[in-house]
């Protein structure tokens, strides 16, 4: 682990728009570490009912939610400060060691606390970590070819889920939790070995004096104020998601309930939704770099817009699991551009720091999501609130269009100073 305070290295030289042999580390990586934390997920989630019922595991997911969100405002401070090196070695060792400490654990005591617990603490770990992991792409791609790596990279996420869970319920029916906690603490170990790779020869930045963490915790929101086409995309990440997260986790089971179609078309639905997906982000991974920013942008926002709209009016599963999968398609393309585009405009000093609200765009909107639309739906109705869902989402491709007409800032004199201007007066770096 490097620590001297030479500047981090800069992103991959146009000659070579893509180190493949790191973004394929990064990407195996991800794709073991996200199976073995899906898995784990269920299982959790499965031992808290059998512990405490509803009131458990609404406990846990508290647990493990807001810290998460919570450490996303200062990680990406964390990432720019220390560099993405030093937070993923640290941060991942340590997530390593707390789920094999857990196994052992839970090998012995039944109860909930330990898993409140473990839950709290990893939340913290993944909050500061996932700017850092944000980062770690663009250094290695650059161009179009950002955009095939992105995709790439949201191929493995879609993956994740779709062989994690069965995966977890198979482990918690065969097994027992702390087999479900051996295999995290295992995959987890297997991400670790894959930075050390990605970030071989990576060393921290230089350190600015009189800049302390709690100051550039702000960094990501001053950037929203100073560059209108990352604030314009921030716009079109929060009202997509804002749109999505209620109709996918609360309205789908409701309206199923209320049509009497059962519980298994939940199921069909979203597994069109997540294999559509899977399909585009595998075609992107490809084809990305063919493909304008435009349409994978707007044109794949409207059609987002509209599918979340017609989904409230189909009258039967199988109109509707075709219109998930359309729906799926179309998200495959239009994520990793919103990621590849607000990566591209960012600047490279303060990546994580984008990263960061960009994150909240997306993991800090889905509780808001859900308590404002159902509690608007218990006066419209699940069906009227879903259609307003569907025409906030119009919202999205329209700040697309407004960020592709916004030129990125360049030839500033020093970004880095202009922010740390606009934050109070110094005070000891606390890190």
């Amino acid at each position: 682990m490097d620590t001297n305070t030479t500047p981090t290295p800069a992103p991959a030289p146009a000659a070579a728009p893509v180190q493949w042999g790191r973004v394929g580390s990064l990407v195996g990586g991800q794709a073991a570490v996200q199976l073995g934390s899906f898995a784990l997920l269920i299982a959790m989630n499965w031992t808290a009912v059998q512990l405490g019922g509803t009131r458990a595991v609404t406990l846990l997911m508290l647990a493990a939610t807001v810290p998460r969100a919570l450490m996303l405002i200062f990680g990406g401070a964390v990432a720019d400060t220390l560099g993405p090196r030093f937070v993923l070695l640290r941060t991942t060792s340590a997530r390593v060691v707390l789920l094999a400490t857990g196994a052992v654990v839970t090998a012995t005591a039944q109860q909930l606390w330990p898993l409140v617990t473990m839950a709290l603490i990893e939340g913290v770990l993944l909050g500061l970590a996932g700017p850092a992991s944000g980062v770690l792409l663009p250094m290695f791609a650059r161009g179009d070819q950002l955009a095939r790596a992105n995709s790439l990279y949201a191929m493995v996420l879609r993956v994740a889920p779709i062989l994690g869970a069965p995966a977890g319920a198979w482990l918690i029916t065969v097994g027992e939790l702390w087999v479900a906690m051996v295999v995290g603490a295992v995959t987890g170990a297997i991400w670790l070995g894959c930075l050390l790779h990605v970030t071989h020869g990576f060393t921290r930045p230089a350190r600015e004096p009189g800049v302390s963490l709690m100051r550039r915790s702000g960094d990501g929101f001053r950037l929203l104020a100073r560059h209108p086409r990352l604030r314009w995309m921030f716009i079109a990440s929060l009202c997509l998601d804002m749109a999505f997260s209620w109709p996918a986790e609360v309205a789908l089971p409701l309206l199923v309930h209320q049509r009497g179609w059962g519980v298994g078309a939940v199921g069909v639905v979203l597994a069109a939704f997540s294999v559509g997906a899977l399909g585009s982000s595998a075609a992107g991974a490809v084809l990305a770099h063919r493909i304008s920013m435009f349409v994978r942008l707007v044109v794949t926002g409207v059609g987002l817009a509209a599918g979340i709209l017609v989904m409230a009016l189909m009258p039967s599963v199988l109109s509707l699991t075709v219109v998930a999968a359309a729906v799926g398609l179309l998200s495959g393309l239009n994520g990793p551009a919103i990621v590849t585009l607000y990566q591209q405009s960012a600047p490279e000093d303060r990546m994580g720091a984008a990263m960061s609200t960009l994150s909240l765009a997306g993991i800090g909107t889905a509780p808001i999501s859900i308590a404002v639309f159902s509690s608007l739906s218990l006066f419209l109705g699940v069906q009227t609130t879903w259609l307003v869902c569907g025409t906030i989402a119009f919202v999205s491709p329209v700040a697309a269009v407004m960020a592709l007409r916004t030129p990125v800032k360049t030839g500033e004199p020093d970004e880095s100073a202009a922010l740390s201007a606009a934050a109070p007066a110094p005070v000891p770096a606390s890190v």
